[in-house]
């Protein structure tokens, strides 16, 4: 996990190069001549060193570009990119594109799996048409068309697997995800919002100085895994006193129960066939 972060928090290419002419950058971004040259025309990518005839790019190019295409890719359009590259500080596009992806890099190890409908309904079991839709929504399955599906989680599903086995819906095990769900959104804003107000916040209040990424990136890097340690940390404190708290309910109505009486050692509590009462005559 930790050596994926640092390989996305990269922010040159991988080869050596410091200069790149058109073709060479083109080759290095991904992005080609003819849409490099129209972002230069658009104010996107500043103008390359010429000398002689020739123009030459740099790193902070290739990052730039790189950065255009995924922000491209997340549903922006030329305009609004060009925004929020006229808002960032010169030469900071590398920094920026390694922090976009050291965030975007999974929080977890956990990797998808894709079912055929006959495998999931196996794992499933019996699941009408309104679960099928709550286990999308939930994010637990993402259909992909022709009858397959993408597990996000496949911990998740084995759980659900496991729980069915002790006799519990597919129903009410939705209801329990919709609960833990919405309490883990809690706690993710909670740090979320840690990152952004003490962090971030502060670090573009001052202008993003090109000294202080290298803090911005080990605060994210440190976050991942102090957060999900609190988390999971806080979770079995709860849940410690939750069974407390439960169980000692159960074991205090038991002490109340009445009991029967306690017999005698020997004594039968059963009715004697063989004594007859005995009628009084009258005097």
């Amino acid at each position: 996990m930790i050596h994926s972060m640092n390989a996305s928090l990269r922010t040159v290419p991988a080869d050596d190069a410091d200069e790149y002419t058109i073709d060479n950058l083109a080759q290095a971004s991904g992005v080609t001549v003819r849409n490099i040259r129209a972002h230069q025309s658009r104010g996107l990518l500043p103008a390359p060193e010429v000398r002689g005839r020739t123009g030459f790019y740099t790193r902070e190019h290739v990052a730039r570009l790189q950065l255009i295409n995924e922000m491209q890719a997340d549903g922006f359009n030329l305009s609004a990119i060009k925004r929020i590259l006229d808002g960032m500080p010169p030469g900071s596009a590398g920094q920026v594109l390694g922090l976009e992806r050291a965030l975007r890099t999974p929080w977890g190890d956990e990797e998808p799996e894709i079912m055929e409908a006959e495998e999931l309904s196996g794992l499933f079991g019996d699941i009408d048409d309104r679960d099928a839709q709550r286990a999308i929504k939930l994010g637990v399955i993402r259909p992909l068309g022709d009858g397959r599906f993408e597990i996000p989680s496949p911990t998740l599903i084995r759980a659900g697997t496991e729980l069915e086995r002790l006799g519990i819906s597919v129903s009410t095990r939705l209801s329990v995800q919709e609960q833990v769900k919405r309490n883990t959104d809690g706690g993710a804003d909670a740090f979320v919002r840690l990152f952004v107000e003490k962090v971030w916040k502060p670090f573009n209040d001052a202008g993003r100085p090109e000294e202080d990424w290298p803090r911005v990136h080990e605060a994210l890097n440190r976050l991942r895994p102090l957060a999900t340690e609190a988390l999971v940390a806080t979770f079995h404190q709860v849940m410690a006193t939750k069974v407390d708290e439960a169980f000692g309910k159960v074991i205090q109505q038991e002490a109340k129960a009445p009991r029967p009486p306690k017999t005698q050692r020997g004594e039968s509590t059963k009715p004697d066939r063989h004594r007859r009462s005995r009628r009084v005559e009258p005097a």
